[in-house]
């Protein structure tokens, strides 16, 4: 077994590092007592943290985030088991173009993309509303959940699929008990980067929403426009400690790792 060298392990710390580092300074900066952004140099304080009670706009744009994250991503992640059923299995005429055409979202950017939705919710009469925003985010998130949901059906060993057919079972039968599990790693991992694509998504839809469907993103962009104070960093690291904990519960559940990778640790 190789070993990582001196030169590798400095650059693996380094890198970590400068990943963590936005991240740590953010928190250390939501716990300042002061009225402005600076390190807590005084001592922590929980000052900003109660502040967040008194703009319930966060707490509303939170929860709308977080409904607009959960539908979009299972609305793209059922359109995606099907297509990437198909293009994983079938060799038809114009696969790759299909292909191309779910992924082209990647390739166009998302100024454009809110500019254009903007424009057509406004014709069809479903500017500003929570719709709009689900349409558009199903629009951005797809690519990501069918690429997952596809790799993992590619991978796929159709015997035992053959095997069950062989045993007469029904196509309702494999596709629950056989197909969908073998490829729930792809479609969790599909599902999750779905859901934080859509969660983080300002670009687009800064353009598409409105008073009363703002998503916690575009609503600390606005807040920042007109106010310098650490009140956006405290819920930056209340969103960071909520994920940390959403995650933890999720592995003493289930596990990540058999989520995530498709084996536990008995599978070793």
């Amino acid at each position: 077994m190789s070993r990582n060298g001196p030169l590798a392990l400095i650059f693996h710390t380094l890198f970590v590092i400068f990943t963590l580092a936005p991240i740590v300074v953010v928190c250390v900066v939501a716990f300042t007592p002061e009225g402005y952004l600076s390190l807590p140099t005084n001592g922590p304080s929980l000052r900003w943290f109660r502040t967040i009670a008194r703009y319930p706009e966060f707490i509303n744009a939170f929860w709308t985030s977080i409904w607009l994250g959960t539908v979009s991503s299972v609305i793209a992640l059922a359109f995606s088991v099907p297509a990437a059923l198909a293009i994983a299995r079938y060799d038809f005429t114009g696969r790759e173009a299909l292909t191309a055409l779910f992924m082209s979202p990647l390739m166009i950017p998302h100024v454009v993309l809110g500019i254009a939705f903007l424009r057509f919710f406004t014709q069809i009469g479903i500017g500003g509303t929570f719709l709009g925003l689900v349409l558009s985010h199903i629009v951005v998130v797809l690519p990501f959940a069918l690429r997952l949901t596809l790799a993992s059906a590619t991978g796929m060993d159709r015997r035992i699929e053959q095997a069950a057919i062989s045993l007469g079972a029904s196509e309702w039968t494999v596709l629950k008990r056989i197909t969908l599990p073998l490829i729930l790693p792809g479609l969790a991992s599909g599902w999750a980067l779905s859901f934080i694509t859509s969660f983080d998504e300002v670009t687009m839809t800064v353009f598409i929403a409105a008073p009363g469907t703002e998503t916690l993103p575009v609503r600390m962009f606005l807040y920042i426009q007109d106010n310098i104070d650490p009140l956006v960093t405290s819920v930056s690291a209340s969103v960071i400690a909520a994920t940390v904990v959403a995650l933890i519960v999720m592995d003493r559940i289930y596990g990540l790792e058999r989520l995530l990778v498709g084996r536990g640790s008995g599978d070793r």
